[in-house]
């Protein structure tokens, strides 16, 4: 990271072409979507704002940090997974890890209006990856990793205390909103 006056730079080494992703191009990076603002040998370097770095865990990174990065999704394309925009909505802290064997449950605390918006077998980003619930409670929430998951993403790293990303799914928030706009909640 290099800091800028207002905000800072951020190097990932990345799989991506400059012809994958040009110049001005979306990525995700750990779930928050930034702008590619130069892009050489492999290394892609976007810019991070004062607001991103205080709202999302990319504030916190290090030299070497693993994170995870997606492509923004072209709307010709198929879905996997859940519909996602890259807006992280809170950092949650991860407050519990089972670990059994190769698989792991995590419970991650978030503020309570992030609850309001999931359900037990419902979807949630983690940084930036689509995941299914397990269990919701007033100001936590599970989900169980497969050991794929665990494997290609930076979420097997985590331990206990560690920041994430979180992004509630999109349809939630619509029906959330709509529904205090007629003053049902």
């Amino acid at each position: 990271m290099l800091q800028q006056p207002v905000g800072c730079r951020i190097r990932v080494e990345t799989h991506f072409g400059s012809e994958d992703i040009p110049i001005g191009g979306s990525v995700a990076v750990n779930g928050c979507c930034l702008t590619v603002v130069e892009s050489k040998g492999g290394i892609q370097t976007f810019e991070a704002g004062n607001e991103t770095l205080s709202k999302t865990n990319l504030g916190s990174l290090t030299a070497g940090a693993l994170v995870n990065l997606e492509r923004g999704m072209r709307l010709d394309g198929r879905l996997d997974g859940h519909l996602v925009t890259g807006h992280v909505d809170a950092v949650g802290v991860l407050v519990e890890r089972v670990d059994d064997h190769n698989w792991s449950t995590f419970w991650f605390e978030v503020p309570q209006e992030l609850t309001r918006q999931m359900a037990a077998k419902g979807s949630v980003t983690v940084n930036g990856v689509s995941l299914t619930l397990v269990d919701v409670e007033d100001t936590r929430f599970s989900i169980a990793l497969i050991p794929h998951t665990l494997q290609v993403t930076n979420l097997g790293q985590l331990q206990l205390g560690d920041l994430v990303n979180v992004e509630t799914d999109l349809l939630a928030k619509y029906i959330e909103r709509q529904l205090r706009a007629v003053g049902t909640i």
